[in-house]
C-alpha cells in the first residue's frame, strides 16, 4: 500500500514517541519507507558517537526492503563534548529545514521528553554563556541545595539532568535560570503559517508486556557485547564520572567495572532502573498532554493501526 501526505499546509511534521523498548524506531522507518519520509531522532543519548549498543541506536533497522532510510540527529557530537535541549533544537531545525527542501516527509521520534517538548511546543532557548557570579555562589552550596534549587526552578526534570555531579548541577541551574527569566513558554511570535504543524503518534503496551519486553532487550543488549562497548568509552579517555552522566546503562555497567558490583547486582539494578525510567517517560509524555499536545495513542507498534490513526486525523490519503 502505497501513502502519501495529503492537505498539506507549510510543513507538517509526523511525532511517534513512547517509552522505551516500544519499537518506535521500526514503526518510524516502515512509514518512512512508505512516505518518502527522513527521520529526526528525539534521543539524547543517540546524538553521541561511539554509543550504539547502551543507547538502542538499532542502526540496522533503518535499512527497510533493501532502501537505506535517512536518519538525522545520529552520531553527530563525541562523548566529551556538551549537547543540551538547545543543541537539538537548533539542530532539529536544521534538519527540518534540510527535509523539507527535499521534498520529503519529516518524522520525529524518540522519546526524550525535555527534546520532544522543546519543539512541540516551540520553546525559546537561547544560548547561554558561563555566568561566573553565579557558579561562585552555587559552587558553595551542596548537591542536596542545588538539587532543591534546579527542581524548584524545573519542575519537568527529565533523565538528561545529572542530579549526581556538582558541576552538571550548577550549569543547569545557570541554564534554568536563564530560561525563567526568558520565560521559556511556548512563543508564537513569529507567522503562525511558518510553525510545523505537529501530529504525534504514541506508542504503547500494558505493563507488564512492556516489563518483558524492557528485560528481554537488556538482555539482548548485554550479549551483544554492551560491556564491551562501555570498556572501549573508557579506553578511549571516557572517565567513569562521564558515565555517570550517562545514566542507566552506562552507569551501572561502569560500576560493574569498577568492581562496585557483581554480574547479577549490576543485571537486576540496571534493570530496575530502566523499568522507573520507563516509567518517568510516560509521566512526562502525560506533562505534554496537560500542556495541550494532542497524543494519539496505539497499542503497540503496528504500522496498520499507526496509518489507520493517521488516515483519521486527516494527513493521510490512499493513492
Amino acid at each position: 500500500m502505497k501513502l502519501q501526505m495529503g492537505n498539506m499546509s507549510d510543513v507538517e511534521v509526523i511525532v511517534i514517541l513512547g517509552p522505551t523498548a516500544t519499537g518506535k524506531t521500526r514503526l518510524a522507518v516502515q512509514l518512512a519507507y512508505e512516505l518518502g519520509g527522513e527521520i529526526i531522532s528525539a534521543d539524547s543519548r543517540q546524538v553521541f558517537r561511539y554509543m550504539d549498543i547502551g543507547t538502542g541506536k538499532d542502526l540496522d533497522d533503518y535499512t527497510i526492503h533493501g532502501k537505506r532510510i535517512p536518519c538525522h540527529l545520529i552520531d553527530i557530537v563525541d562523548p566529551e563534548e556538551e549537547y543540551s535541549v538547545f543543541h537539538f533544537k537548533r539542530d532539529f531545525q536544521a534538519a527540518l529545514s534540510r527535509i523539507v527542501a527535499g521534498r520529503k516527509v519529516p518524522i520525529l521520534c524518540g522519546g526524550t521528553g525535555l527534546y520532544l517538548e522543546s519543539v512541540l511546543r516551540d520553546f525559546n532557548l537561547p544560548e547561554v554563556p558561563p555566568d561566573p557570579d553565579l557558579r561562585s555562589r552555587l559552587g558553595e552550596k551542596s548537591i542536596e541545595d542545588l538539587r532543591h534549587l534546579l527542581i524548584k526552578l524545573n519542575p519537568a526534570l527529565h533523565n538528561t539532568t545529572d542530579l549526581q555531579n556538582k558541576k552538571r548541577l550548577i550549569r543547569a541551574i545557570e541554564i534554568a535560570t536563564i530560561q525563567a527569566r526568558e520565560e521559556t513558554a511556548p512563543r508564537r511570535e513569529t507567522d503562525n503559517s511558518k510553525i510545523p504543524q505537529f501530529f504525534v503518534l504514541g506508542v504503547r503496551y500494558p505493563r507488564d508486556i512492556l516489563r518483558q519486553r524492557i528485560t528481554n532487550r537488556l538482555r539482548e543488549r548485554l550479549q551483544a557485547g554492551l560491556v564491551a562497548e562501555v570498556e572501549r568509552l573508557v579506553a578511549r579517555g571516557v572517565s567513569h564520572q562521564r558515565l555517570e552522566f550517562f545514566g542507566l546503562e552506562y552507569r551501572f555497567i561502569s560500576r560493574f567495572l569498577q568492581n562496585e558490583l557483581n554480574w547479577n547486582d549490576m543485571f537486576q539494578k540496571l534493570n530496575s532502573a530502566i523499568h522507573q525510567f520507563s516509567k518517568r517517560q510516560m509521566t512526562f509524555f502525560r506533562h505534554l498532554q496537560r500542556k495541550g499536545i494532542e497524543i494519539h495513542w496505539i497499542e503497540g507498534n503496528d504500522y496498520q493501526t499507526a496509518v489507520n490513526v493517521l488516515k483519521t486525523i486527516g494527513i493521510l490519503r490512499r493513492i
